[in-house]
């Protein structure tokens, strides 16, 4: 965070998001420990059923966190958005700027309060604060003024070689030094009426040291530099030297050993004469040319001098300058005050404007000190509060959840079940005259276990958790209402679910891979992977199922959404209400026969039935070749509990076109009927014993599996091992059913083997289903045991009995066209009259 405000905004939002996260704890009664965030994404019927994830919290704790709340609101970047700024860097004491001095003030605010107590203010800044610190405009205009003065002399130095002799001022400090006195002159009321220095002059001083230490080291540098030039020019000239000697002394060699022998004495001398003369006059050259160097360097160096004299000369003269603007705008409020008042009420007012000026800074500051601790308190006493009622909840927790609390409601659901089935048997009539009175103690026990916990004895309740409930969270009844026989075991089959899902909750949840893999792709776009098939495959968190379902849909649907004007899904439904549709009347027949036993479609007034005739009249306009068929229904009824209207549209859509094969809803049925023949064919395949079994006796278990390919399951099987169905299927498509068809029998081959006749093993198949109740496990088996399945062997099966299939088809029309050409030829046979043609 950048300033104490940013801070206070973020310990109130953390603050909250604690509170939300231990309430989401209590939460979690009936589920398991799943995100503390709540979902918002959830849509659909079931959504509505399930509002938040939160409980009811105290309401007068609530108030009171309401009253206490600190309105604070990011005052810059916070969040990701501030984390991916770059980190405040340290002004540079030579590249030194004004709006360096605002910024570094506020967000080094805390160490320059520790390093000047006897101006410290409260540990809360407001925006008032910092207008208080921020400088004046005067020293504003004076601050801009100094920084051009030496952005202008940088500029008028650069390629100039200082040396110690051509620089004698120090001009880092020279506008320090004048402009010290004229600061002290303008502002001098200000310096007396307080005590102590600003935040910001306090900053200014040490920047001026800083930047005077660092000139200095320059000129000492500068200084270095120039001893090193000077020394490596002697011992250059020192080597011109020796080089000379060396060839005077060789020159001299040469001609005396080779001309010395033929030649005079007095001729030889003049010789050497005229070689010292040569040498002599080389040397008085050079020494000449070396002053004239040294000449021209200490021009340069006086032109310099001249420049800079030139230079702080004008600065003086501007200083100068500007004392006599003040010395003259002095002296005119001098001749103004004598005027007006004598010099012993200037002085009374005077002391009393000084006093005036103290008094009002005093209460500035005692202000800003009582907003901090306002602000201080407010938010500790919040922070208290909610301690408190987070202390209060968990001690709650604790006396409510005992340390095995789940694996003893577990194993107490499946002791309960295996005696409600014990109870059952022994119910079963014996033929005796007298009865017996262990009768009436099984009867009143029946009626014990049958009747609805209520809440009379709250002492009870709270040590007897409630297992079943008259719904689950799908809104399917648990418990029918009719016969006592199946009320058993429909609730024997609810507390072994009971007790699967709270073994499950005991291992390691699949929802925090699921909270990870979303938290990943936050900011990016969702892709096929194998690590989301594999995290659908064991089944999406309710919390994420509306999420997830529409993006499955959209992902095959894309195309067809894409080429559809928008608003397409209100013009199919506006067209099928206001014209003449020949699929309504079937579709009224069939709304409250979709889904009797789920609370979403029970009743002609439920909210699911509204919904789910719009999305079948949308559809049956949409495709008038399929129109409506039976068992489109029970398809969009499922969707509609997790997806809102026209995504259910379209989740039907994807099902019938892109899914299914053609004619798989039509009038014959012709892909369902396929689909049957290579579900025989995969049956031979994987389970060769069961079909063997199943030839044997003579038994068509289609009749049974129909059903399951017509309308994916629903009603077949329960509804948690349903919607985990859904996930996959809806993500991988329809090879999804035909490998949790044939996991439902290889989980139950072993009994289905023990049957020895074809009416025992009919009536199993009819309910088997009902009895699976471990989804690991059947997942286990369809995505493990059945490997390999590849989609390309069902194509080309499909593909085989397609033509298999027409073929018979035709030579059935074939029969019925000769049968209707008899009977209209015989009389005997013309009262004849078959069901379609009663229909029509």
């Amino acid at each position: 965070a950048a300033t104490r405000q940013d801070m206070t905004y973020w310990l109130q939002e953390l603050q909250q998001k604690r509170w939300e996260y231990c309430n989401n704890l209590d939460a979690a009664k009936r589920d398991s420990r799943t995100s503390p965030t709540p979902s918002d994404f959830s849509k659909g019927l079931v959504a509505k059923d399930n509002p938040g994830s939160i409980l009811s919290q105290n309401a007068s704790a609530e108030r009171a966190r309401n009253i206490l709340a600190v309105e604070t609101s990011p005052t810059d970047l916070v969040g990701e958005q501030a984390a991916s700024q770059p980190a405040p860097v340290q002004p540079s004491a030579i590249n030194f700027s004004l709006k360096q001095w605002s910024t570094e003030i506020k967000n080094s605010m805390s160490s320059l309060r520790k390093g000047n107590n006897e101006n410290r203010k409260s540990v809360f800044y407001t925006t008032e604060e910092w207008e208080l610190l921020d400088p004046t405009p005067k020293d504003l205009e004076d601050s801009i003024a100094l920084e051009e003065k030496r952005k202008h002399l940088a500029e008028g130095s650069k390629g100039r070689r200082l040396t110690s002799s051509a620089f004698p001022f120090d001009f880092g400090r020279i506008p320090h030094k004048t402009r010290r006195p004229l600061k002290d002159m303008i502002g001098s009321s200000k310096n007396r009426n307080s005590s102590d220095s600003s935040p910001t002059e306090w900053y200014s001083g040490n920047g001026n040291k800083l930047v005077s230490e660092l000139q200095l080291k320059y000129q000492s540098q500068q200084e270095e530099l120039e001893k090193l030039k000077k020394d490596l020019l002697s011992q250059k000239e020192l080597v011109r030297l020796l080089q000379q000697t060396v060839r005077s002394s060789q020159y001299d060699k040469y001609f005396a050993s080779r001309l010395c022998e033929g030649v005079p004495k007095d001729k030889l001398e003049l010789l050497h004469q005229k070689d010292d003369q040569i040498l002599g006059l080389n040397n008085q050259l050079e020494k000449l040319n070396l002053e004239k160097d040294s000449l021209q360097q200490e021009v340069k160096n006086l032109k310099c001098k001249v420049g800079e004299l030139n230079e702080q000369l004008g600065m003086l003269m501007e200083t100068i300058q500007a004392k006599d603007e003040v010395i003259m705008k002095l002296s005119r409020q001098l001749s103004e005050c004598e005027d007006s008042t004598s010099s012993q009420s200037g002085a009374v007012n005077s002391s009393v404007a000084t006093c005036t000026n103290k008094e009002l800074q005093e209460l500035d500051r005692l202000k800003d000190n009582l907003q901090g601790y306002k602000t201080q308190n407010k938010f500790l006493n919040k922070e208290i509060l909610e301690l408190s009622a987070l202390r209060r909840n968990a001690e709650a927790r604790e006396r409510e959840w005992q340390a095995k609390y789940t694996s003893l409601e577990a194993k107490l659901c499946q002791i309960e079940s295996k005696y409600l089935i014990l109870l059952q048997e022994m119910k079963t009539p014996v033929c005796s005259e007298e009865q017996s009175p262990a009768r009436e103690v099984i009867t009143q026990l029946l009626e014990d276990a049958l009747k609805a916990e209520t809440s009379e004895q709250p002492e009870q309740a709270f040590f007897k958790p409630h297992l079943v409930s008259e719904y689950d969270i799908y809104g399917f009844q648990t418990v029918p209402e009719d016969d006592d026989e199946e009320k058993l075991v429909a609730k024997s089959r609810a507390l072994d679910l009971r007790s699967l899902s709270l073994s499950e909750n005991r291992e390691i949840s699949t929802g925090v891979k699921w909270e990870n893999y979303l938290a990943s792709t936050m900011n990016r776009e969702m892709m096929r992977c194998v690590e989301l098939k594999n995290l659908i495959r064991s089944g999406i968190p309710h919390e994420h199922r509306s999420k997830m379902w529409k993006w499955c849909v959209n992902l095959h649907i894309k195309k067809f959404k894409d080429s559809t004007v928008p608003g397409y899904f209100q013009t199919l439904l506006q067209n099928a209400l206001e014209k003449q549709n020949p699929a309504s009347k079937q579709i009224e027949l069939d709304l409250l026969r979709t889904l009797p036993n789920n609370k979403h479609y029970s009743s002609p007034t439920s909210e699911g039935i509204q919904k789910l005739r719009n999305v079948l009249l949308a559809f049956s306009w949409r495709n008038p070749d399929i129109g409506y068929c039976q068992g489109l229904n029970r398809l969009v009824a499922i969707a509609l509990l997790y997806l809102e209207q026209e995504d259910a549209f379209w989740c039907l859509v994807t099902i019938v076109e892109v899914f299914m094969p053609r004619d798989y809803y039509t009038k014959t049925l012709l892909g369902s009927q396929v689909d049957q023949r290579v579900f025989k064919d995969l049956m031979s395949e994987k389970l060769p014993r069961l079909h063997a079994h199943f030839e044997q006796y003579k038994v068509d278990y289609t009749l049974i599996t129909f059903n399951w390919f017509l309308v994916v399951f629903v009603d077949s099987v329960v509804s948690d091992i349903l919607f985990k169905i859904w996930d996959s299927f809806l993500y991988e498509g329809p090879k999804v059913i035909f490998r949790f068809a044939l996991a439902l029998f290889k989980y139950k081959e072993e009994e289905i083997l023990k049957l020895q006749d074809s009416m025992s093993i009919f009536k199993y198949l009819r309910y088997f289903t009902r009895t699976i109740l471990d989804a690991r496990k059947l997942t286990g088996i369809a995505f493990g045991d059945l490997n390999p399945f590849p989609l390309r062997q069902i194509r080309n099966r499909r593909t085989y009995h397609l033509e298999k299939v027409r073929l018979e088809l035709t030579e059935l029309e074939a029969i019925r066209e000769d049968f209707l050409r008899e009977r209209e030829t015989c009389v005997e046979k013309r009262d004849l009259i078959s069901d379609d043609e009663e229909d029509s």
